[in-house]
């Protein structure tokens, strides 16, 4: 008789933890608030510890999410199309992670949003391995090699994908390896998983102190990626369902308001300044070198939170060029709604 006790226990059960779950969550698209009647907000990063994303973990450190009134709950996962998922999923309200995910996402019918644009680069760079580096002196010489990525879907595949198709040379030409990010990356490169990888700092400031490897080419500044894709490519924003943005417009600028103030906060302070701001874990135990990667790659971020003018094209003409599906939907592709400078606009 126990089994069955158990089992009409767990069905009593049910309807009360489902009440539970109303109680702290409303209709409007997964809105729901703490005990102090806060909204909350949870947000996943594509890689909390990268320099492309310190703004996050920054607005955390500075206090300005609580200044808002606002209850924010960072996650991690290791890639921007492993967020994106959780995203889709409804587990998280929104992702810190590159801004092309929206144009993909419109192409299958999905409608996303970047509500505030961190970075107008990719704050990338492909570095190739010391020991490949003689065969390996540009895009021009991917045929044949192991490119690194963190992995497929990932932005770092549409942008190797898009520097190979520039010279010539298809995905089919090159193995695509997933190699992560910082210890996992730096391992493939030093024992011959990949020649050369799409990464960011600290890795790539890493990379280069070990001897490991050098970049090949760098897309942390506007110079570097004008060169690359031909034109600014907005990169790490936070990024929202549209419905979710729709139904909660209040809580949304509550946010983008803490990071608008960010963005300024990073403009007017040197790299040694925001590194002290930021755990002391993810220096790694060097933060000399910590401080290193915040400078080389602080001229990817925006200064007061807009998109740059033009930025969205480069990223439609970049997917379009090689994403079968934004290749098949490229002119229905509506770029005003997969952003919005309203919220950014209201905070300044």
């Amino acid at each position: 008789m126990r089994p069955r006790t158990h089992k009409l226990a767990a069905l009593v059960a049910l309807p009360l933890a489902l009440a539970a779950l109303s109680a702290c969550r409303d209709s409007r698209a997964g809105a729901s608030t703490n005990a102090a009647g806060q909204p909350q907000v949870k947000i996943m990063v594509g890689g909390i510890d990268k320099v492309i994303y310190l703004p996050a973990k920054l607005t955390e450190q500075l206090g300005y999410f609580k200044d808002q009134g606002v209850d924010v709950q960072l996650l991690t996962e290791p890639s921007g199309a492993s967020a994106e998922n959780v995203l889709l999923a409804g587990q998280v309200q929104g992702v810190v992670g590159f801004y092309d995910h929206t144009v993909t996402l419109q192409a299958q019918g999905k409608c996303l949003t970047s509500v505030v644009q961190l970075a107008k680069t990719p704050g990338e760079a492909e570095v190739v391995s010391t020991q490949a580096a003689a065969t390996l002196a540009g895009a021009k010489d991917f045929k044949g090699k192991k490119l690194g990525v963190t992995s497929p879907g990932s932005s770092t595949d549409y942008l190797t994908q898009y520097l190979a198709a520039k010279n010539g040379i298809t995905a089919a030409d090159y193995s695509t390896v997933k190699a992560g990010a910082g210890s996992t990356f730096i391992a493939a490169l030093s024992n011959g998983g990949i020649d050369a990888g799409m990464t960011t700092d600290p890795t790539i400031a890493n990379v280069e102190a070990k001897g490991l490897g050098k970049v090949l080419v760098d897309m942390r500044t506007e110079e570097g990626t004008r060169q690359a894709l031909g034109g600014l490519y907005p990169a790490a924003s936070l990024y929202m369902g549209c419905d979710y943005v729709k139904a909660n417009p209040e809580t949304v600028q509550k946010v983008v308001n803490a990071f608008v103030k960010t963005m300024k906060w990073i403009g007017s302070h040197d790299a040694s300044e925001i590194a002290a701001k930021m755990p002391a874990d993810y220096a790694g135990g060097n933060q000399a070198l910590y401080v290193k990667s915040i400078k080389d790659s602080s001229p990817m971020f925006t200064s007061d939170g807009r998109m740059p003018e033009g930025g969205p094209q480069t990223v439609l003409d970049v997917l379009g060029t090689f994403n079968d599906k934004v290749k098949a939907k490229k002119d229905a592709i509506k770029l005003d709604e997969t952003y919005t400078t309203a919220f950014v606009d209201k905070a300044s």
